[in-house]
């Protein structure tokens, strides 16, 4: 059990640390923040500091048993509620005052610690999993840190959650593959190894492109879920958080123009195309007002989804059928 033993704020090292860790490397995030009240932009920022640095151990180790170690570490601060290191320890401050359950960063810990190994994804289930843990876990954590109280908000979260890794996923596929990941479950890419997603061609790339366009088809259900929570949502984060999930969706947009060429060059949106997004964004948003109608859940996978998120223990989560 997390115990009082935290710090009262987040020290200006920390805070700026995060600030700077979000405006290099979550542009998308970074852009969103703004129309987010300042308090919840704050604790978004300070969130995704924490995410980012779980990431980081895994990602910028080059030792996966130094960085299971560092992993460890951060497991067992967020299990006592104690810690030395001042990022963690601003982490446990957030947690405390927001109510964030320890079980969800400890699930993140969890989908991180998952890639330190070999990672060759069965299937469609396996991904889900996979992508819940590391991402629907952090739609989990903004839900408390944007003061949401309806459970029924939760559901909803890790589907945007879900929608975002997905899209970085089929994004990603060429840098994950360099690194010896290989995300497209055998399902969509058969025994595909990483070398042999860096560069593709003829018969074997016109099957990697078919698994990014499927792969994106699964993501824009989840991103119209994400949208159905808006309703949940303080007034003054339903902007910040609406444009956010539709900066990220663009991503695969660019990608499906480019007939899912992820290889020539990293799919982005720049600060045109998210004005654009924005704007289009804050329009649908004033259309929508204050009483959006529920929308069917997508077929596939709503039921299982919308049942993890009252149902969130990894036990649970590995036992679930989130497959067709």
């Amino acid at each position: 059990m997390m115990t009082a033993n935290v710090i009262s704020e987040p020290t200006v090292t920390v805070y700026t640390a995060a600030e700077q860790m979000l405006a290099q490397r979550g542009k998308s995030f970074h852009w969103a923040r703004r129309l987010l009240s300042q308090p919840h932009a704050k604790r978004a920022t300070r969130l995704y500091g924490f995410c980012r640095h779980i990431d980081d151990l895994a990602d910028q180790n080059p030792c996966p048993v130094s960085a299971q170690v560092s992993l460890a570490i951060v497991r067992r601060a967020l299990l006592t509620g104690q810690s030395n290191d001042p990022a963690l320890r601003d982490m446990l401050h957030l947690m405390h005052s927001c109510g964030i359950d320890p079980a969800i960063p400890l699930e993140l810990i969890t989908g991180v610690e998952s890639d330190l190994g070999d990672v060759r994804v069965a299937d469609m289930a396996e991904l889900l999993r996979y992508a819940y843990r590391v991402a629907g876990t952090v739609g989990l954590m903004m839900t408390a840190a944007l003061d949401v109280t309806a459970a029924q908000a939760q559901p909803h979260a890790i589907d945007l959650g879900i929608a975002m890794q997905l899209t970085n996923i089929c994004r990603d596929v060429r840098e994950d593959a360099l690194q010896g990941r290989r995300y497209l479950p055998a399902t969509l890419v058969g025994a595909l190894e990483p070398a042999e997603l860096i560069n593709p061609v003829g018969a074997v790339r016109a099957v990697v492109v078919d698994a990014i366009h499927a792969l994106l088809d699964i993501a824009d259900r989840h991103y119209a879920s994400g949208e159905q929570g808006l309703r949940y949502l303080p007034a003054g984060a339903r902007a910040g958080i609406l444009v956010a999930g539709r900066v990220y969706r663009e991503i695969g947009i660019v990608l499906r123009k480019r007939d899912c060429d992820c290889w020539s060059s990293r799919a982005m949106v720049g600060p045109v195309g998210k004005a654009a997004v924005t704007l289009r964004a804050l329009l649908a948003l004033n259309e929508m007002g204050g009483a959006q109608r529920r929308q069917p859940l997508h077929e596939t996978y709503g039921a299982s989804l919308h049942a993890l998120a009252l149902h969130r223990s990894a036990g649970w989560l590995a036992e679930a059928n989130l497959a067709d």
